[in-house]
């Protein structure tokens, strides 16, 4: 059985079990807690390789030229865009009022502006690591991804450790994620003891409004770019179909991968715009996980009855953007990032359990969110740095006198 049906399972059975055993439930903590801890364990090594990999195999940006700096811009508006959806949409539903989750073991820390800028800068990256310290080990890794990329050929070593890293740790979490059916039966019974049928509905309403905020970004973001950009709207969904359905029937970008290029080739995105846009969206074009990522987090800190100053909501959100990066080839990677975060800022690490249950129900749109953002990246990054496509060449000679 697949591990995300068997998740379902668990979901359900651990609900059950919570309910009609409440004082034998409580007991399961211990399960659910070694899963955590396994996740964790690979908190450090996954940051660190796809953020590595991702900067220091993306290019100079005197070789990006006027595509690439254009598609960071427009990457990294995406991505803000998406994760104050996802944020806002959960802030206004409020979903997770009413679930009881248990109190967190990190406690949190009171941030201010100072201490934030003086403790993001680690000391010694080892230490950051140990400690699972999210934001030092994100600075680390950015500025060694880009001293990685400034050192051309001679970092060429180094990059390839951290592809070999990122591979192990696809390994290292699918391994893990054998244990997943488990912890989430153990942490569902646990919440649906202490919370009774709150749990269960604010579960209901978070799979709904998370489907509801990806066609929204959907909808509104994408389609709205593509308007700005001129592109036919009819046209493109012509071409982007058949990778949003692989998408969506696989759950996998990867899969989604090759008709993407293929189709997008097809609807005439010069090959000098694809070849450099696409390489580059996979790693900082992922919306639908951005949106994701915003509604775990604070779905899990309403759960918990966390109150967050806008300050350090503005900090969390700029870690998630900053984590987003280059995750993409690694399933459940998101996860592993949110327990990261979670640990960083006193959320309690316990609620992804749960969030694991439902995530086969939310995955499929979450992916085909990220495989159309990559489709309409090409189109829009194309006519903003003043390609266009082959069929709009063709129609312009069609359209012009002969000149015979």
């Amino acid at each position: 059985m697949p591990v995300a049906q068997a998740m379902l399972l668990a979901l359900a059975a651990g609900a059950c079990f919570g309910y009609f055993l409440p004082e034998w439930a409580r007991e399961l903590a211990f399960v659910s807690n070694v899963f955590l801890q396994l996740i964790k364990s690979i908190i450090a090594p996954v940051l660190f390789a796809v953020l590595v990999r991702a900067l220091a195999t993306g290019g100079t940006f005197a070789e990006l030229g006027r595509v690439g700096w254009r598609a960071i811009v427009y990457f990294e508006l995406s991505s803000s865009l998406a994760l104050l959806i996802g944020w806002f949409a959960v802030l206004w539903a409020q979903p997770g009022v009413g679930i009881q989750l248990p109190a967190s073991t990190d406690s949190a820390k009171a941030l201010t502006i100072d201490r934030l800028i003086e403790g993001i800068f680690p000391t010694s990256i080892m230490d950051a690591m140990a400690r699972g310290d999210v934001l030092q080990i994100v600075v680390f890794s950015i500025l060694f991804g880009l001293a990685c990329r400034a050192a051309g050929e001679r970092a060429r070593a180094m990059v390839n450790f951290a592809d070999a890293l990122a591979a192990i740790a696809f390994r290292y979490t699918n391994y893990v994620m054998y244990a997943a059916p488990a912890g989430v039966f153990a942490a569902m019974a646990l919440t649906v003891a202490n919370s009774g049928g709150a749990a269960l509905a604010g579960l209901a309403r978070f799979v709904a409004l998370a489907w509801a905020a990806q066609v929204v970004f959907l909808v509104l973001v994408l389609g709205g770019a593509l308007v700005l950009a001129g592109v036919p709207l009819r046209r493109f969904a012509h071409y982007a179909r058949e990778p949003f359905l692989v998408a969506f029937a696989t759950t996998s970008s990867a899969a989604a991968l090759p008709r993407t290029l293929e189709k997008m080739a097809e609807y005439g995105i010069p090959e000098r715009v694809l070849g450099i846009v696409a390489p580059l969206s996979l790693s900082f074009n992922l919306s639908g996980s951005c949106v994701h990522l915003a509604m775990c987090t604070l779905f899990i800190a309403q759960a918990a009855g966390r109150q967050m100053s806008w300050t350090e909501q503005a900090v969390i959100l700029l870690t998630l953007k900053l984590t987003s990066k280059g995750v993409a080839g690694i399933p459940r990677a998101n996860f592993v990032i949110l327990s990261g975060l979670f640990a960083t800022f006193g959320l309690p690490v316990s609620g992804l359990t749960m969030l694991l249950g439902v995530d086969a129900l939310i995955d499929m749109v979450r992916t085909s969110v990220n495989v159309v953002g990559h489709c309409v990246a090409c189109p829009v990054i194309a006519r903003w740095a003043g390609y266009g496509t082959t069929q709009e060449k063709l129609d312009a000679t069609l359209a012009s006198p002969d000149p015979l």
